[in-house]
């Protein structure tokens, strides 16, 4: 199949096209651009900077990638974002390239479901298989790990991280780093109990999700340290892989300023 590029479109002859791409009408392709096989821009989307998008990505229309960045302090520059595969980019999203604060890259990996009006700022890390639902902001700096959802119209504070298989609740606003196999939801937010559901659709064991459930009940409802729980953990045979990424987030992000175990790398 060849690339199919509207004659409404305006894509610059020095942007890398692939095979099999789509480029529909009133799109707009800058010259830095590279698009992998498959991937299909449906209509009205601005690709601008220095972009990547991988293969197989569908990107809906108005969607805006590679925008400079909201920061007051930028001041122009060679950086990026990179996009991997098979990711779903629906109307309105807003992808903003990095600063030189990092390593000048925003990142989005694969297989991942933005929904309508979602926001992702510079220099954020998003890893594979991450859904933002419809309205949702992520601030400058976030990292999301996989397997992350985040319901609608939740604001998330820069240099946040959220953990792998996390839930954050719609409308939540989120100023602390979110725990892995959490729930978490509110205004101001906090750990209400573990992810059961998102667990179950990925393969956790059961022992997996039982052993969560106690690290659960010590940590967030007895108030028990980490290191406390894990003692008691291992000696009732609950020390499982899960639990372990559990605790080694918390230690990490009680070291961390306002309860976002990033906000130690800002002098």
């Amino acid at each position: 199949m060849a690339t199919l590029i509207a004659d409404t479109a305006c894509v610059d002859p020095r942007a890398e096209i692939a095979d099999e791409v789509e480029i529909g009408p009133y799109c707009v392709i800058g010259p830095d651009v590279k698009i992998g096989r498959g991937t299909r821009l449906l209509a009205h989307v601005c690709v601008m900077g220095i972009t990547t998008l991988g293969e197989h990505n569908v990107v809906s229309p108005f969607a805006v990638i590679g925008g400079e960045p909201q920061d007051l302090s930028f001041k122009g520059g060679g950086t990026c974002v990179e996009i991997g595969d098979h990711n779903i980019i629906r109307e309105n999203v807003t992808i903003n390239r990095g600063t030189h604060k990092e390593d000048g890259i925003t990142r989005l990996g694969s297989h991942n479901f933005l929904m309508a009006t979602s926001h992702v700022a510079h220099d954020c890390k998003l890893a594979d298989h991450i859904t933002i639902a419809n309205g949702s902001m992520l601030g400058g700096h976030c990292h999301v790990a996989s397997h992350a959802s985040i319901s609608g119209g939740v604001a998330i504070h820069q240099f946040t991280t959220l953990g792998s298989y996390s839930f954050i609740g719609g409308q939540s606003r989120i100023t602390h780093d979110v725990p892995p196999y959490m729930l978490v939801d509110g205004n101001p937010s906090r750990v209400r109990c573990i992810n059961v559901v998102g667990l179950k659709r990925n393969g956790i064991s059961p022992e997996g999700i039982t052993s969560l459930h106690e690290a659960h009940r010590l940590v967030y409802r007895a108030k028990m340290s980490a290191r406390h729980a894990a003692e008691i953990l291992e000696s009732h045979g609950h020390l499982t892989p899960e639990v372990r990424s559990l605790l080694e987030f918390i230690l990490t992000q009680q070291e961390g300023k306002h309860g976002r175990a990033r906000e130690r790398l800002r002098k």
